[in-house]
């Protein structure tokens, strides 16, 4: 695996490659990469004859009170893993390769309706950065398709319909959560939490599941369910930042008759922000 660092050299080595007639699968991350990510890039591998990986931790999504100093920059490590998964070329540019007249005169690319609500009326801005961001790193790198977790439910959803609406020529995957067996969803925030609050943590997804098995059930009232999910986040020590039923397409409020569900949830163990989702069909007879 090569690591590269400039957009020069990242664009001829993927011009070797489709000279060559190789199919081009893209799986961008920020690093301090764990199995989940390893998951993505063996997806992509299957997918693919030649994948590309990105780490760069993005300023232009990290609000002025979020973790952009203390995110962990692994490298080494994360090379290793890169590696074992089948990766065979690594792109890890610098803020200034990656904006090079500075952010504050940089193009933004903004994915509304889908980017309200949720992650995004917690943090103003962030979904705006992330589509910028893989935009241009869309473009640098001209995949044929890219790879993305389902852990991040509303990031997919944006890139799904900023590639739709811009016209991309790309295929976007979406890989199924990978989870600790515990239940925990794989993060690299987790390495935020003690060992009480990783303890605790697994309570998120429980929650979830709760709310799920309770919707499989025939329950329709959606408020009196997440007050419950609610509740039991608190008693377990979580300040809940969101807990909400969507539709599973196009994120809106759900209402009685949908069929497609996802769960989405948010909330603060200490100071680490966790989140999570779990989509839900529901045939006709619950529905």
């Amino acid at each position: 695996m090569n690591t590269v660092k400039t957009v020069r050299e990242l664009r001829a080595a993927v011009a070797r490659a489709r000279g060559e007639g190789k199919r081009i699968a893209f799986v961008p991350t920020m690093g301090n990469l764990h199995s989940g990510h390893a998951a993505l890039v063996t997806k992509a591998a299957q997918r693919a004859d030649f994948v590309v990986a990105s780490i760069f931790v993005n300023p232009l999504q990290f609000g002025a009170n979020e973790d952009l100093d203390k995110y962990p920059r692994t490298l080494a490590a994360d090379q290793q893993r890169l590696l074992d998964a089948g990766c065979h070329l690594l792109f890890a540019p610098t803020v200034q390769e990656m904006y090079p007249d500075g952010m504050a005169v940089q193009t933004r690319v903004s994915v509304p309706q889908l980017s309200e609500g949720l992650c995004g009326a917690s943090r103003p801005g962030h979904f705006e950065g992330v589509a910028t961001v893989v935009s241009k790193l869309f473009n640098m790198v001209q995949p044929d398709l890219a790879v993305f977790g389902e852990k991040d439910y509303q990031q997919l959803a944006v890139i799904r319909a900023m590639v739709r609406d811009l016209n991309m020529p790309i295929q976007i995957i979406g890989e199924p959560t990978v989870r600790a067996e515990d239940g925990l969803a794989l993060s690299s925030r987790n390495g935020y939490l003690t060992p009480e609050q990783r303890t605790t943590a697994p309570v998120v997804y429980r929650t979830l599941r709760q709310i799920a098995d309770a919707l499989g059930r025939g329950q329709v009232d959606f408020d009196a369910l997440i007050e419950q999910g609610k509740a039991d986040l608190v008693a377990a020590g979580l300040r809940p930042d969101y807990l909400e039923v969507r539709h599973a397409v196009n994120l809106r409020p759900a209402t009685f008759g949908d069929r497609d569900l996802v769960i989405l949830v948010a909330a603060y163990l200490g100071n680490t922000r966790l989140i999570d989702n779990l989509y839900l069909h529901l045939d006709e007879k619950t529905a």
